[in-house]
């Protein structure tokens, strides 16, 4: 070997060690950045002798990766679903709680017992009608809280849907921008960890699977088999709503579907075309579960304002007069049942506060004028249309027939349940989740083994600085001849 081809040699290898030193050292200092691919310098043997530095080589697991970005779209739709049932039920109470849905129907029992034992005093009848007030207003508010819970829904699909079309922009931007990088001889690394941080983020809203394509480009399609991504970005179109009532439906084109291009999309939790992560899950808590909970409470509704309109049961009213409990003070229309419970009330005629007198409780919804003090008669037949069992008009009751507590016993009881299950499965997607994000990191950055490479470096530059200092000794001793 020629002492000018051991200098080049020598050179080559102080290269490449300086490049190893500057890989490494980007690997040491991104360890915990998320979405950063572990970098390694891809090196070979020169035609001419020495070491050519071929580039530098990303090192990603795609199918970890890929796992893992289905694990979080499912543990983010889990989570909201999860959030939704346990505000509704905290909003119900469980029947442990004294102001519990639960609770007011049993002391709306007790206080017409009570003033059943004693009806001539005042103070139990004004007790009664203010247990019936409350379990009114429990009721409605009730319905209030899923009228919000559906618009906060809308509201959160409309900030998603902008945050996934931006993102879509972003890694078609990010795509060309890796392209001409590769064309022109650069490294794209920076800039696939900036797109694969983008494509998790997209993933946890909206499940997607990665395909790559030439030039180091990739498409991303839906696990529904929707094209997000393949060369252009699609567009999504989602149009809110200021506030979501009960009246409101897909069906029935007073609110908004998704759209891809002009085209409409599923957006059912069976058949979602975009469903499964955190998108999917708020169209569901909007058109199915907030929907369902206001069905049953609507039928919860219906029942306890049929129950009390009956002239068998208060023998002043006629058919078709409301009864204690009403509907903005009417009687209940069959036709007329969706989101009854919101507008649930007592009826005016025993309301002081509307003006009413609460011995009518004890002498009938329509009496010109107390009645006999010491007559329980109608308190009595009042508790037991409470306590009667009949077969629901509506809702998903079933075939058997309840009392008012039985009825919401059931309610509260399936929410419970179906909260209990959401957790279930929350708890094994998250649980996943932290395996493989785990799994992911274990394939990360090792700083040990970062350091003991840059040991190796340090070694090869020592070396080939020793290979330079032999080849200018030999040249000065040659010179010196």
């Amino acid at each position: 070997m020629s002492i000018s081809s051991a200098l080049s040699n020598a050179m080559s290898g102080l290269s490449a060690s300086g490049r190893s030193s500057e890989v490494i050292s980007a690997n040491i200092a991104n360890a915990m950045t998320p979405g950063y691919g572990v970098r390694g310098l891809s090196l070979s043997s020169s035609e001419l002798g020495g070491v050519s530095v071929d580039g530098v080589v990303r090192n990603v697991n795609p199918g970890l990766l890929q796992d893992l970005r289905l694990s979080s779209a499912s543990f983010s739709n889990s989570a909201d679903r999860t959030g939704f049932l346990s505000r509704y039920e905290n909003f119900l109470g469980t029947p442990d709680e004294p102001n519990s849905l639960s609770a007011r129907v049993a002391e709306f029992e007790s206080a017409l017992i009570t003033a059943s034992s004693r009806p001539d005093a005042p103070e139990r009848l004004t007790g009664t009608v203010n247990a019936a007030r409350d379990l009114a207003s429990l009721i409605s508010g009730a319905s209030v809280e899923l009228k919000e819970a559906r618009s906060d829904a809308d509201s959160t699909i409309n900030a998603q849907v902008d945050r996934l079309n931006s993102s879509l922009a972003s890694v078609k931007e990010l795509n060309d921008r890796i392209t001409r990088t590769i064309t022109l001889g650069g490294d794209p690394s920076a800039l696939e960890d900036s797109r694969q941080a983008l494509v998790d983020e997209i993933s946890a809203l909206v499940p997607v699977r990665q395909v790559p394509r030439e030039n180091g480009q990739i498409a991303l399609y839906s696990t529904g088999g929707v094209i997000l991504l393949d060369g252009s970005a699609a567009e999504i179109e989602f149009t809110p709503v200021n506030q979501v009532t009960a009246y409101m439906s897909i069906g029935a084109g007073t609110l908004s579907g998704l759209t891809m291009n002009g085209i409409s999309l599923n957006t059912t939790s069976e058949r979602g075309s975009l469903g499964g992560g955190s998108l999917g899950a708020q169209f569901e808590i909007r058109d199915e579960l907030a929907v369902e909970a206001q069905s049953q409470l609507d039928a919860i509704a219906r029942d306890l304002i049929e129950r009390f309109q009956d002239p068998a049961v208060d023998t002043t009213l006629a058919v078709g007069d409301p009864g204690l409990f009403t509907d903005e003070g009417i009687a209940f229309d069959p036709l007329n049942e969706l989101g009854i419970s919101s507008r649930l009330e007592i009826n005016a005629a025993v309301d002081e506060r509307q003006g009413g007198e609460a011995w009518r409780i004890r002498d009938g919804m329509n009496a010109v004028v107390p009645g006999e003090v010491g007559d329980a008669r109608l308190l009595q037949s009042l508790s037991d249309a409470l306590t009667e069992k009949r077969t629901p008009a509506s809702g998903d009751f079933g075939a058997g027939s309840f009392s008012v507590i039985n009825l919401v016993s059931a309610l509260t009881s399936q929410l419970g349940s179906d909260r209990f299950q959401s957790e279930q499965r929350q708890s094994f997607a998250s649980t996943q989740y932290d395996e493989l994000t785990q799994l992911m990191l274990n394939e990360g950055v090792d700083t040990d083994k970062e350091l003991q490479r840059l040991l190796v470096v340090e070694q090869s530059y020592a070396a080939n600085v020793r290979m330079i200092e032999a080849a200018d000794e030999m040249m000065q001793t040659i010179l010196r001849l």
